[in-house]
This record gives structure tokens, C-alpha cells and sequence, in this order.
């Protein structure tokens, strides 16, 4: 035999169709129901209360024999309610509501109420068949779970954070007013644009935190609009797990996960931030140039030294190889003297020179670079009237270099384009920049609308203290040969483009 605790319904024996239930049960049922029941004649007269419509409403069975249902009433009910009540019964249809009731010791409770026109054989009404139980706690429960969510909507929406729930499809079930803003500036969805891109930034570590339950947080996102600043988003994620509510996983409770993502906007930080590294870039190459300016005033110095001196030991060098006139003991005690103070003076100058300071070798974006430098360079560039054209590289081209090094070269590649524009005080004031990701190499071009340079001097130009600036101005002519010297430490190349008729072009390329 099997347990009858768990026999199922459709295993039970039938019985005869001729047999019927006696009175007696329905009376028992009726006394035993946890429902409270009531019987009243047409009149709503109460003819018969149960045991339960004691408990529930307090009063006896004998004090509400011969009273109408109103006892049980409460004047907070709207008139509205019993009168789709009496148009519903009065039409012998059954009526089903909410009433606001009243206990015989003054206490209220809602009545979740049933009532059911009785009638007879000719079809006549005999009677009305009340039900009804109390859902006071229910409706308590009902009414805090709403105002708790009311109150947790009302939170959400008026957080400055854009916060979107997602199920496990990626449909958003939830979100507050600051992500439908976002919706209005960056279009439809865009929780799943950043899903899609810190999934793919992720990689494992997207699954292990999902699996664990830790969620993720100080993930940043960025997105770009034609013809407005790039926004910054600081996103975080917190997966949620949700029992199913549907009747098929009562007995089999399943759950469900889902994804509270919360998304920043950081953009002023960023651009704070962003201020502040370029601006230390700007001081950083002005010391840079300041000490460069400083090694090349004083390697000028010992060149320009370098050459009486060298000539004051030639001519005693004559001297002494001439027997017939050898010069008085006093004539070479002077040139000697001459000759070590000079020497003392060379070196002086040369410890002087301030030596290069070591920096690291690592990977350095070309892209984000020339873009920094270019941002330096842009305050001289509008006074200039200088129109620009900053066309990077489609892919991140990644030098492994010296980053610092890099800067002040294309600094310096600028600075003189710059200059080259300002001297020609042409009509047409452009300046290109390029950089571009071959397979086999990396290049930059930086093209002018300049005076260009003549084909005679093409290499010169590089030659230590070669300068086309006149001696007025002041300059010694080392800042293509400081240029070529960082390129050659980068195992590249530079030169000037023959192929350039207007202006100058100069290509600059690092192997990969």
C-alpha cells in the first residue's frame, strides 16, 4: 500500500455516481470552516453565524441572531462599495470586495467578503451566503512591501548615480531617473554597451566574480559623441539573487540572478585629472628644455673654446721646433700657463654640463603622446591662428621607449613647425600630425606650411651647431641634432621629406 500521506489525487478509488454527501457534513463543515460564515434571509438578517464568525468579528452567535450585517459595518467604507454590493446582489450575482469591518470591541480589520445569493427551486432568492476572513495582516504586509518599495524607487531615483537592473538575458527590469537621462544622451541601452566591453576587458575574472557573488566595482568605461568630450563612467556591479515566486518552485525553490549595475559619471574628475598630468607633462618638458638649452649654451662654449686653445698648442708646437729661435724662458712659462688655464677652464664648463638622467624603457603610446604634446602646444598654436589636423593611428600604436624622451622630441619637432609658420607669415598657417601603424614599423609625420627647408640643407640640419637662425637670435643650432640623437637611442630614423614641395615634412620611424 502507499503512504497515504503522499497518494496523489487521480490514484483514489472512484465512487458511485448515485452517492450523495449526508446533511449532517455539510452541517459539520460548515461549524468547522475557517472561514466565518454567515446565512441571512434576503433582508440581510443574520440567521446562522459559524464558530469562526465568532472569533473573527467577537460577537456571539446569540447577540447577532435577528441583526442585519451592518453591525459588522465601519463608516470608513465608501458608500460607493455597497452600492456595486446591492446593484451585484440584487441582479442574484455573487459580489466579491473589500470592506473596512468593525468588532464588537470597537477594533477594525479588512474583510476580504464573499457573498452569495441563495436561491430556490423556482429560482426565487431565499437567502444570502456570506464569507468572509481577515486580511488586516495581509494588507499591513502588503501595504509596508509597497511603501518599502515606493520608498527604496524614491532613494534610487534621486541618487546622481544611473543605476540599471538586468536579469540574466541582460534586459533591463529596473532603473532610476539618472539612467534614462543617460538613455536620452547616449541612446538606447547603454548598460549594454558596458556589459559588452568590461566582459570583454574582463575576460575570466567577469565569470569568477559573477560565480562568487563578490561583484565588481572601480571599473572604468568610456564612451565618445561627435562633437562633444568623451565621458567617463565609473562602474561598479553587485549580481542579486531573487527566489522564483511562481507556484511550480514552491515545493522546488529555484532562483534567480540579477545584476545591479551602477555607473558614475567621472568626467570632470577625468578631466581634472587629465589637466593636471598634462600640465605636469608641460612642466616637466619646460625643465627638460631649460636643462637642454643649458647642455647646449655650454657644449657651445667648449666648441667655441676648444679652438684657440687648439691653436695655442700648435704655436708652440712651432716654437720649440724652431732651434734657432727658441723662445725665452719666460714666453713659454706664459704660454704654458695660457695653455692650463684654458684647460681648467674646459673642464669646468664640461663638469658643468648637466648629464642626462636615466629613465625607464616601457610601452608608450604614440596616439596618447602626440595627443598630450599637441594640447601643450595649443595655446601658442591659436595665437598663432595655426589650423590643426591630429590624425591618429586607427590601432593603439604601442612604442616600447622612453616616454619622457619621446615628448620632448616631438616637442621639439612641433615647436619648430610652430615656428616655421610664424616666420613665413603666410595666408596659409596648417599644421599636420600623423601617425601611423605599419606592419613592420611605426611612423609620425609632422608637415608644415612653413618656408620649408632648402634641399642644400637638408642634412646639415642635423649636424651639431648648424643653424639657419641668424647670430642675432641668438640660437646655437642643437635641436634637430638633440632630435636625431633620440630617435637613433629609439633605433629609428629621421629626415626630412624630399618629397615635400611646400612647407616641410618630417617623418620620424621606430622599428617594432
Amino acid at each position: 500500500m502507499p503512504n497515504a500521506n503522499h497518494t496523489h489525487m487521480d490514484e483514489m478509488p472512484e465512487l458511485p455516481g448515485d452517492v450523495e454527501v449526508p446533511p449532517e457534513v455539510f452541517r459539520q463543515a460548515v461549524e468547522q470552516s475557517a472561514l466565518a460564515i454567515s446565512i441571512t434571509d434576503p433582508r440581510a438578517r443574520i440567521l446562522y453565524a459559524n464558530p469562526a464568525f465568532e472569533r473573527v468579528t467577537g460577537y456571539r452567535r446569540e447577540e447577532v441572531i435577528g441583526h442585519k450585517e451592518s453591525i459588522l459595518s465601519y463608516r470608513v467604507t465608501p458608500a460607493i462599495v455597497y452600492e456595486t454590493m446591492w446593484a451585484q446582489l440584487l441582479r442574484n450575482r455573487p459580489w466579491n470586495g473589500l470592506l473596512v469591518n468593525r468588532r464588537k470591541d470597537g477594533s477594525r480589520y479588512l474583510a476580504d467578503l464573499t457573498i452569495t445569493p441563495v436561491l430556490d427551486t423556482d429560482g426565487r432568492l431565499s437567502h444570502y451566503l456570506g464569507m468572509h476572513r481577515d486580511v488586516t495582516e495581509v494588507h499591513g504586509l502588503e501595504r509596508r512591501v509597497q511603501n518599502q518599495k515606493n520608498f527604496i524607487e524614491s532613494v534610487v531615483d534621486a541618487a546622481g548615480v544611473a543605476i540599471a537592473v538586468l536579469d540574466e538575458d541582460d534586459r533591463v527590469v529596473l532603473d532610476n531617473q539618472a539612467y534614462k537621462r543617460l538613455i536620452g544622451d547616449l541612446g538606447p541601452e547603454p548598460a549594454h554597451h558596458v556589459l559588452a566591453d568590461l566582459r570583454a576587458r574582463m575576460g575570466a575574472a567577469w565569470e569568477r566574480a559573477r560565480a562568487s557573488g563578490r561583484g565588481f566595482g572601480g571599473e572604468e568605461w568610456s564612451v565618445e559623441s561627435p562633437g562633444r568630450e568623451t565621458r567617463w563612467f565609473a562602474c561598479a556591479g553587485t549580481w542579486i539573487e531573487e527566489l522564483d515566486a511562481s507556484a511550480d518552485a514552491f515545493y522546488e525553490p529555484r532562483q534567480r540572478q540579477y545584476l545591479l549595475l551602477t555607473m558614475q559619471d567621472i568626467t570632470p574628475v577625468k578631466a581634472q585629472q587629465e589637466a593636471i598630468r598634462v600640465n605636469a607633462l608641460r612642466a616637466l618638458l619646460a625643465e627638460q628644455e631649460r636643462i637642454q638649452s643649458l647642455r647646449e649654451a655650454l657644449s657651445g662654449a667648449v666648441y667655441q673654446l676648444q679652438g684657440p686653445i687648439n691653436l695655442l698648442a700648435a704655436a708652440m708646437r712651432i716654437l720649440e721646433r724652431r732651434q734657432e729661435n727658441q723662445p725665452s724662458d719666460s714666453l713659454r712659462a706664459s704660454l704654458e700657463e695660457a695653455q692650463r688655464r684654458a684647460s681648467e677652464t674646459l673642464d669646468t664648463l664640461r663638469a658643468c654640463i648637466p648629464s642626462e638622467t636615466s629613465e625607464p624603457v616601457g610601452p608608450v603610446d604614440l596616439n596618447e603622446l602626440l595627443d598630450d604634446v599637441l594640447r601643450i602646444a595649443t595655446p601658442r598654436m591659436l595665437a598663432e591662428g595655426i589650423v590643426v589636423e591630429w590624425l591618429p593611428s586607427r590601432d593603439a600604436p604601442i612604442l616600447n621607449g622612453r616616454a619622457r624622451q619621446l615628448a620632448g622630441l616631438f616637442k621639439q619637432l612641433i615647436d619648430n613647425a610652430v615656428e616655421s609658420i610664424h616666420e613665413l607669415r603666410g595666408d596659409r598657417r596648417e599644421l599636420k600630425v600623423c601617425a601611423i601603424d605599419h606592419v613592420d614599423r611605426l611612423e609620425v609625420l609632422i608637415e608644415d606650411s612653413g618656408g620649408g627647408v632648402p634641399e642644400e640643407w637638408r642634412l646639415k640640419v642635423f649636424e651639431p651647431f648648424f643653424t639657419t637662425k641668424g647670430a642675432d637670435q641668438q640660437h646655437i643650432g642643437m635641436g634637430l641634432t638633440s632630435a636625431q640623437e633620440v630617435v637613433a637611442g629609439h633605433g629609428g630614423l629621421i629626415e626630412i621629406d624630399p618629397a615635400c614641395r611646400q612647407g616641410c615634412r618630417i617623418r620620424v620611424q621606430f622599428p617594432k
